[in-house]
């Protein structure tokens, strides 16, 4: 017997949450599939710092997002603004112009109103001060468009979505694996899945696929991404193998975007090979800009400090993933240790320590010593020391003269203890997806909508390529998660 809801969303992370609740506000029946059982739920969102990128124009928008900030907070930081022509600018420079204007258009002009949408339903936000701001002439200030992130980071977000949807009555179904649509020539009516083991089709009236990317499918990383991301290890949900997207398209679905692109970052050498709930976040590795990145080889590969890190640790981790071994470090000397970001200060991280250079090098496994402390006296000779140090701004501080120039915050690297991060590459999600239109409309290869089909999060397709602004797939998840549960909930209106 199949099983009948209006709205049916398959996924059960940030994206697919706020469709379910979109669409549930207008009074239609909403079920949720979620891939993962109850302990697992929340795919990749789980695992990210919860941080979200959208446009504000002062603190006077913070604090319709962020309307606890005290006194002091506001004394004593200097929270800028980020306008919509920033994020454009951003957005379109980091993905070399190529992001699809018209769905830039919905993720930036909808960002702020998205966030105020889920802080009036009850989720909460704080600043970023420890992984984004650090104190300059006694006020913080952050760097890289990003302020604010939801409490208790990825895990604290799908925990209060999962309240919010089951304050709501949305019906949620784990261990339930969408495996086909059902589809025909006037649309789609729902899904066929696996549910506790047992097959049943599920009939509705619309369906939003927010299940995810196939960055959790060995055989499809090596086909589409190419050579060697088979060995990649997954900083997320281990579920996300790419379901939606063959759903979809044998549907008739249009594929497009950067389907050879992907959101990766360095991340701890003897991280899980997929993520670990215990952790969360914490195995990546974004204090690079302060230091230097040195390969197998003993040789530098990487301007560590040509923008913040927020807009490079995608290209940082896409490099990482073409050196040798897929094996770099991450050199720090005593002057920068206490601007190291949270994750470097945990008991499990794998680190090496010591008081010379010299005792450094023989440390590093894998590593050729003597072309590594070659690396590191040219480098420290090519460094501007004339130009002063500034962690919140480009700097200008930079290294003259190397094949590979260091272009901000070039500090040299001679003052101990040093420590060295061993780092390998992180895949966290994948850019290819399917062709939607502003309502989050999924259209098939001959450029028409299919009737009751939207997606929305990392299935999007076309957003992102080559890089990203950091803190964009969660909202991006967010504005178009939102968008779908609303059209659909209108076309189901409609009928």
């Amino acid at each position: 017997m199949a099983i009948h809801t209006d709205v049916l969303v398959v996924g059960g992370g940030n994206a697919a949450l706020c469709a379910a609740l979109a669409a549930r506000a207008h009074g239609v029946s909403v079920m949720v599939l979620e891939r993962a059982p109850e302990d697992e739920r929340g795919g990749n969102s789980r695992f990210t710092e919860g941080s979200m990128r959208f446009a504000f124009k002062g603190v006077d928008d913070l604090l319709k997002v962020v309307p606890d900030l005290t006194e002091d907070e506001k004394q004593n930081t200097d929270f800028g603004a980020y306008t919509e022509d920033d994020f454009f600018d951003d957005l379109f420079r980091v993905t070399d112009f190529r992001s699809d204007p018209d769905l830039a258009e919905v993720l930036v002009r909808r960002s702020f109103d998205t966030v105020c949408w889920l802080r009036s339903l009850g989720l909460r936000y704080v600043p970023k001060y420890g992984k984004q701001a650090y104190k300059v002439d006694g006020r913080f200030k952050f760097s890289g468009g990003v302020v604010v992130e939801v409490v208790g980071g990825g895990a604290g977000l799908v925990d209060s979505l999962y309240k919010l949807v089951a304050d709501r009555g949305i019906d949620v179904r784990y261990n339930a694996r969408a495996l086909s649509l059902l589809a025909d020539d006037s649309g789609v009516h729902g899904v066929r899945a696996r549910i506790d083991g047992k097959t049943r089709d599920i009939e509705s009236h619309a369906v939003i696929l927010a299940c995810g990317g196939f960055e959790a499918n060995a055989e499809w990383r090596a086909r589409y991404l190419g050579p060697g991301w088979d060995l990649a290890k997954v900083r997320g949900s281990r579920f996300n193998t790419g379901d939606g997207l063959r759903m979809a398209i044998d549907a008739g679905a249009l594929p497009v975007g950067n389907w050879s692109g992907c959101h990766v970052v360095a991340g701890d050498l003897n991280a899980p090979n997929y993520g670990d709930l215990k952790f969360g976040d914490a195995f990546q590795k974004h204090s690079y800009p302060f230091g230097v990145l040195v390969n197998a080889e003993g040789k530098r590969f990487f301007d560590e400090g040509y923008d913040f890190r927020m807009y490079t640790y995608v290209e940082c981790g896409l490099a990482l993933a073409r050196q040798p071994k897929q094996l770099a470090y991450q050199v720090f000397d005593g002057k920068v240790l206490h601007l190291l970001r949270d994750e470097y200060r945990l008991r499990s991280v794998t680190k090496v320590r010591a008081d010379t250079l010299e005792g450094l090098a023989e440390s590093l496994e894998g590593v050729n010593p003597q072309q590594f402390l070659a690396t590191i006296r040219e480098y420290n000779a090519a460094v501007r020391t004339d130009r002063a140090f500034d962690p919140n701004s480009k700097d200008g501080r930079c290294t003259e003269g190397l094949a590979l120039n260091k272009s901000n915050w070039a500090n040299t690297i001679d003052e101990g203890p040093f420590e060295a991060y061993p780092v390998t590459t992180g895949i966290t999600f994948t850019f290819g997806g399917l062709k939607i239109n502003a309502r989050a409309e999924v259209e098939d290869v001959d450029a028409r909508v299919i009737p009751g089909l939207y997606t929305a999060g990392e299935m999007v397709g076309g957003l992102f390529y080559s890089n990203y602004p950091g803190g964009s797939g969660l909202i991006s998840g967010s504005v178009f998660g939102r968008v779908a549960g609303d059209a659909a909930a209108e076309y189901v209106r409609s009928r």
